[in-house]
């Protein structure tokens, strides 16, 4: 019982602070596009998007005369792609990602839920389909399944660290990964590997708090893991920095690896970092061009 206690204190600590986090990533979405409904792009679709000059490689059947007769030179008439995506996320709610070094700072759990909600809040905008991985939501379009999007997301869990989960993840989808990846690195290597064989591709987004980067420490120091399940002291903390930092950088150096074998993206960000560049190069990654 004294186990279960906490975790549904922070079940419905979780639940009380969904509209908040809703109200926060809407308006982080909104900040990154205003007004937007969604990328706009050239595609298979009915609906007209735009003329553009012709292009080394159009043929003539490409051109839409009646538009180049108004000028002197000539049109190609594009439609907007109206084929969506599935994109499954993998949030790491586990609880080493509720870590933050300082009051000012937000957790890693709440800059990924952060993130992620507002990401799927465009990818909704335009008709996309989102899903989360380690849960029971299989990407569907629609406001409903953003709200059940949104309550699966605020749901924290119970174990210290975590890899990613990829059993719900279907063939050829694009999915995100995000979560400070401090736990098992080898199941994280094989899960990324094994999907990819599946013909997704996808975006490792690494959040990490400056002080994991800097390792300040000096004298005497107890670490603990935000779960109590791990425990170090040391008399000399300084001495641990620089062994600290090339097993960090081995760490990231490896994740970069494996994502750029299998065609992925990687990128690390910082709490102390903007949260609206993030969602922008988040965005893009999954909306640019394929």
């Amino acid at each position: 019982m004294s186990q279960v206690l906490p975790l549904r204190s922070r079940a419905e600590a979780a639940t009380a602070n969904l509209a908040p986090l809703l109200a926060r990533a809407e308006l982080l979405a909104a900040a990154v596009m205003p007004g937007g409904h969604g990328r706009r792009r050239a595609g298979a679709g009915d609906d007209f998007w735009q003329y553009r000059p012709v292009q080394a490689g159009d043929t003539l059947r490409m051109v839409d005369w009646r538009r180049s007769a108004r000028s002197d030179a000539q049109f190609v008439r594009q439609k907007e792609w109206q084929i969506s995506q599935s994109v499954f996320f993998w949030v790491d709610r586990a609880r080493s990602m509720q870590f933050a070094s300082a009051s000012a700072l937000p957790q890693k759990m709440d800059r990924a839920q952060l993130l992620s909600l507002a990401i799927a809040i465009l990818l909704s905008r335009g008709g996309e389909r989102i899903g989360l991985s380690g849960e029971d939501l299989p990407a569907r379009a629609g406001v409903k399944q953003l709200q059940r999007f949104a309550a699966l997301l605020a749901a924290p869990k119970s174990e210290d660290y975590a890899a990613p989960q990829i059993e719900a993840v279907t063939k050829n989808a694009f999915v995100v990964f995000v979560s400070d990846f401090l736990g098992d690195i080898d199941a994280t290597e094989a899960a990324l590997r094994d999907i990819a064989s599946k013909g997704a591709t996808g975006v490792c987004f690494q959040i990490l708090d400056p002080i994991e980067e800097s390792f300040p420490f000096r004298g005497r120091a107890v670490f603990d893991s935000v779960g109590g399940s791990l425990r170090h002291e040391t008399l000399q903390a300084a001495d641990l920095t620089e062994r600290y930092l090339a097993r960090l950088a081995e760490r990231k150096a490896r994740l970069a690896a494996v994502c750029k074998q299998t065609g992925w993206a990687y990128a690390c960000h910082h709490t102390n970092e903007s949260a609206q560049a993030a969602v922008m190069w988040l965005y893009n990654m999954i909306e640019g061009p394929k």
